[in-house]
């Protein structure tokens, strides 16, 4: 299939740098942060919503805004773009997502992706009052994903280990929303076997992701389904590679030391596959971090979550992306900082390279149709197309 291409809605806040600089660093140098006012994170999803992203992630965390009201706000101030919506299996009732995400898929207009978040940070899920263990989560989202799909064509009964409802449903049935589900573990790739329709792998090299794809799509043909793959990017694109690698330099040109080395030890401690692999993939070194050409680490020395970073010019980052495509990635979520204009660089430079190689659908790939300008949720008689196979 053809990519999907997702951007990111910064609901935690923008900036230009990986984390503030050390005390005593150059004068001048300073975090550059932008609020998440709604009316910055209008722009930012206008912006990919003009240049022909399949959709949007917004995240959950506990430094983020609501993703279910961010999403539904801003899906009010866009056409075509469809949101992403992260949330934690373990902190609503399967039978309360259902209603809410059957609620934000009319309002929308058939708009909505879920993305279930198991976690992986203990610190955060404390926070939030979920002290299970790590495979334990993923046993109650697997019993969380058997009710929610249930439910939305119901009524649905289940008496599990972590859950037990009588009769779920929803009054108004949905257009179901695909299921993103992220991890590495072996927990992860069962559970996705069984109940996502995308398996969202943390993206490591080309080699690594590949062979993981085919473990889980094994899974997955015992199960009787079949799945979609994607992974998780950060992109610094430009129109020549020394100035993309000058953008990726700086970013982390004054990280205090001190920083990444606790940080790396908290990763080392996670009780995530993904976060520890990430970890791993650079050792807490900041004189190594272009693990593979094209490929760089930066963001993961402070950064949780996803670490890996695609920097060249644009057909650099092209030929890499094609390279996770061939390895079976088709679902791609992108970012870059500020995420404003990190889409413009991407969207202008990346995507037209993505679709002169057949890879992306578009103006120049191989139909050579652009889109109907007419919004999908606005067409009289259509229901917007959100199959993600």
């Amino acid at each position: 299939m053809s990519l999907q291409l997702y951007w990111f809605i910064p609901a935690h806040g923008d900036g230009r740098e990986v984390a503030k600089p050390r005390a005593g660093g150059p004068p001048g140098v300073a975090t550059l942060r932008r609020d998440p006012d709604i009316d910055y994170l209008a722009q930012v999803a206008g912006a990919v919503d003009r240049l022909g992203f399949a959709g949007a992630l917004v995240p959950f965390g506990i430094f983020c805004e609501d993703p279910w009201l961010v999403a539904a706000a801003l899906s009010q101030r866009t056409d075509r773009l469809r949101f992403m919506v992260a949330f934690r299996p373990g902190l609503l009732s399967p039978t309360l997502a259902a209603q809410m995400s059957a609620t934000c898929q009319r309002i929308s207009g058939g708009r909505l992706l879920l993305n279930v978040v198991v976690g992986g940070d203990p610190e955060e899920q404390h926070r939030y009052g979920d002290w299970l263990a790590h495979d334990q989560r993923y046993v109650r989202a697997d019993e969380f994903l058997a009710v929610l799909r249930g439910a939305w064509s119901g009524p649905v009964d289940l008496d599990g280990e972590h859950y037990r409802v009588a009769g779920a449903t929803v009054m108004r049935r949905p257009d179901p929303p695909p299921i993103f589900l992220g991890g590495s573990s072996a927990a992860a790739q069962r559970v996705a076997a069984r109940r996502a329709d995308v398996f969202l792998t943390w993206a490591e090299l080309p080699a690594q992701t590949g062979s993981l794809v085919a473990g889980v799509r094994a899974l997955a043909a015992e199960a009787g389904r079949e799945i979609a793959f994607g992974t998780r990017f950060h992109v610094i694109s430009r129109d020549t590679s020394e100035q993309a690698w000058a953008v990726a330099d700086a970013m982390t040109a004054n990280l205090d030391p001190a920083l990444v080395a606790r940080t790396q030890e908290r990763f080392r401690r996670s009780d995530s596959e993904g976060q520890r692999r990430m970890a791993a993939l650079h050792g807490g070194r900041t004189d190594r971090l272009e693990i593979y050409p094209n490929v760089w680490a930066g963001y993961g020395l402070v950064r949780q979550g996803p670490g890996i970073t695609l920097v060249g010019s644009h057909e650099e980052v092209a030929d890499r992306i094609a390279e996770y495509h061939a390895q079976g990635l088709d679902h791609l979520i992108l970012s870059g900082q500020p995420h404003l204009e990190e889409a413009y660089w991407f969207g202008e430079g990346v995507m037209p390279a993505l679709r002169r190689r057949g890879l992306l659908a578009g103006p120049d790939g191989p139909d050579g149709d652009r889109p109907d300008p007419a919004p999908p949720h606005r067409r009289a008689g259509q229901r917007p197309e959100v199959s993600v196979r």
